[in-house]
């Protein structure tokens, strides 16, 4: 083991022993894409827990509200697309404003913001990925899970979330984050397929066409959005009432945006299949339950993001296989490909469409 490893042991140790679980048995949880892991506690007495290890981000930190995008720029990645860098103040002060308006986070136990250590609830293993592949009917959770979003967009929309580690800004997701999360895809899509090729024209072209898109998302975020909203990190709590049903983790990446972000991370993932009815179904609940009174710029504005937001994860899937060897990420492309193909039918979208199809290949996106 290394010494960086040992040292990060030392310190679970040593905080879990401050907050009275060091004889707690503990059991790691499988990894994802970040540096955030979790282990699960079972204690001597009382009911079982979850240890949260969450190193704040070395690399670059999270955006000041106050800097212009040129400094978030200058100052890398998380700046830019408005991540919490690993920071767990976000992740508590996120988890407060949700319960507090009654939806399920888990209950933060005890803390250590600077070390990035936390003691959780524990909502058990029953993610609606997994529960659904067990044979439980997916249509009731998905329309809760949208039921859940409703009544977190009924509420206002605080500039300020304050948690057990004190305040944490809630930033718009902004034309910066927006563009900069779309370019991901013509930074590092040639770098997984070679044959695709983006000049300085296309790039212009690639910005002149997201652009109202990115416009429309600005303007229109009005809510807070959990930001990778999806069966893998929902939790079925049937024994709760309501949209409280519904457990939400890994949130601490929140912003404020266009209703509409959420709903399309849930029904058009990356990782699992939803049927068109499904997701007409799902809408049509949102519609009523939210009373959105424009159905049709609803729907462009869904459309719009899905698709950028659909770029984006191609992107990103693109750089966990290229740069970090992380090849198993291929498998979800073909599901991405598909939704953004679908996409480029609707309305708003010619722009984008027109791009795809000069620059793009179709027998590339597949």
């Amino acid at each position: 083991m290394s010494d960086a490893l040992t040292d990060r042991e030392a310190q679970r140790v040593a905080f879990l022993t401050g907050v009275g679980l060091a004889d707690a048995r503990r059991a790691p949880l499988p990894g994802d894409a970040s540096t955030r892991r979790y282990e699960r506690l079972t204690p001597t007495n009382g009911p079982g827990l979850m240890l949260m290890d969450q190193v704040a981000a070395a690399e670059s930190p999270p955006a000041d509200p106050s800097w212009s995008p040129e400094r978030r720029k200058a100052e890398g990645w998380n700046a830019v697309a408005r991540l919490s860098a690993g920071r767990i103040e976000a992740f508590a002060a996120v988890a407060s404003h949700l319960r507090s308006v009654g939806l399920s986070a888990p209950a933060i136990v005890a803390l250590d913001a600077p070390a990035g250590l936390a003691v959780l609830e524990d909502f058990g293993d029953d993610l609606f990925a997994r529960v659904i592949e067990a044979g439980q009917d997916e249509t009731p959770l998905y329309l809760a899970a949208v039921d859940a979003l409703a009544e977190l967009h009924a509420v206002p929309t605080p500039p300020m979330l304050t948690g057990a580690a004190g305040p944490w800004p809630l930033q718009v997701y902004d034309e910066t984050a927006l563009q900069g999360g779309a370019d991901l895809f013509v930074e590092w899509m040639p770098k997984l397929k070679p044959e695709l090729r983006f000049d300085d024209a296309a790039i212009a072209d690639w910005h002149a066409a997201w652009a109202p898109i990115v416009a429309e998302g600005e303007a229109g975020a009005s809510v807070v959005a959990h930001r990778d909203y999806h069966a893998e990190n929902l939790i079925w709590l049937p024994d709760r009432e309501g949209p409280a049903r519904v457990g939400m983790i890994d949130f601490q990446d929140a912003v404020r945006a266009h209703p509409s972000w959420d709903l399309h991370s849930l029904l058009q993932d990356a990782r699992r299949d939803v049927s068109p009815a499904l997701e007409a179904e799902a809408l049509d609940r949102y519609f009523e339950v939210a009373r959105v009174d424009d159905r049709a710029a609803f729907l462009r504005a869904y459309a719009g993001l899905a698709t950028l937001n659909e770029a984006r994860i191609l992107g990103i899937f693109a750089r966990l296989i290229v740069r970090d060897g992380k090849p198993r990420y291929a498998a979800f492309m073909p599901r991405m490909w598909a939704h953004l193909n679908a996409n480029l039918t609707q309305p708003g979208l010619e722009g984008v469409a027109r791009w795809f199809d000069r620059y793009v290949p179709e027998e590339v996106r597949a």
